[in-house]
């Protein structure tokens, strides 16, 4: 995708970069212009808290919105123009659909490329499944787990701090499935690359707030070290990951 309307300039991760910045700015405008909440008084986590069954219910629809209000402002590819090639229930970032996953495990999938969603070993291209994933799932956890701790808080106790740490950790889901949806291709991978960058960088202000919460005393010396430590593994591995998406960037085009 040559947003800048060129044919031949591929576009790498910082100019990708930039305009995320500018996608993300637009998306928090028209967050406040459709939400019952315009003022951002309430963040957002808290809402889906109460409209959902379970934090991981929650999460999922925190997600999806973030991708949906960051996809408003992407041109549309025309391969998704017809509409009546796909079924309206069918999600295509969370996994494969209804027919497939009804499959008979004596099916064969060997007839297609379906069977490689089905595997981590494809987890990392164009034929696998975000939910395969394991840095996303190791998100996704981890943001379930920080909700049911947030759940707990009482709500005097709820610092700004407070708040921007939990929003920041259900970011880090977001923008790895942000990038994620963008896949592995060398005219995309430079989106893939930036949006994991934010996700990185959503980790380390999650990490940069633990002394404020410790000291607040907002978190047992127990749920200290859990949270602690299980942010600083993701966030190595994050790290990791954007490395081995700028090899594979730089590879395609040597």
């Amino acid at each position: 995708m040559h947003l800048d309307g060129s044919s031949d300039e591929l576009w790498d991760e910082h100019k990708w970069e930039a305009h995320l910045n500018e996608v993300e700015k637009k998306s928090d405008q028209l967050r406040k212009f459709i939400s019952s909440d315009p003022k951002g008084n309430i963040p957002r986590w808290i809402t889906l808290l109460e409209e959902s069954l379970s934090e991981d219910d929650a999460f999922e629809a925190y997600v999806e919105e973030e991708l949906l209000l960051d996809e408003a402002y992407f041109p549309e590819d025309e391969d998704w123009d017809d509409e009546d090639d796909f079924d309206d229930d069918e999600d295509f970032l969370f996994g494969l659909d209804d027919e497939l996953s009804d499959l008979d495990e004596g099916e064969d999938y060997d007839s297609g490329e379906e069977w490689k969603s089905l595997s981590e070993d494809f987890a990392d291209s164009d034929y696998g499944s975000l939910e395969n994933l394991i840095i996303y799932n190791e998100a996704k956890q981890l943001a379930v787990d920080v909700l049911k701790w947030a759940e707990e808080v009482p709500p005097k106790a709820q610092t700004k701090v407070f708040q921007e740490f939990v929003g920041e950790a259900l970011k880090i889901g977001a923008k790895l499935a942000g990038g994620y949806s963008f896949g592995f291709e060398a005219e995309y991978l430079g989106a893939n690359i930036a949006y994991t960058k934010k996700a990185l960088k959503c980790a380390n202000m999650c990490l940069g707030h633990f002394q404020t919460l410790k000291s607040k005393k907002l978190l047992t010396k127990a749920e200290y070290q859990d949270f602690h430590g299980r942010f600083f593994e993701l966030r190595n591995d994050i790290g990791v990951y954007v490395q081995e998406l700028r090899d594979r960037f730089n590879f395609r085009i040597d």
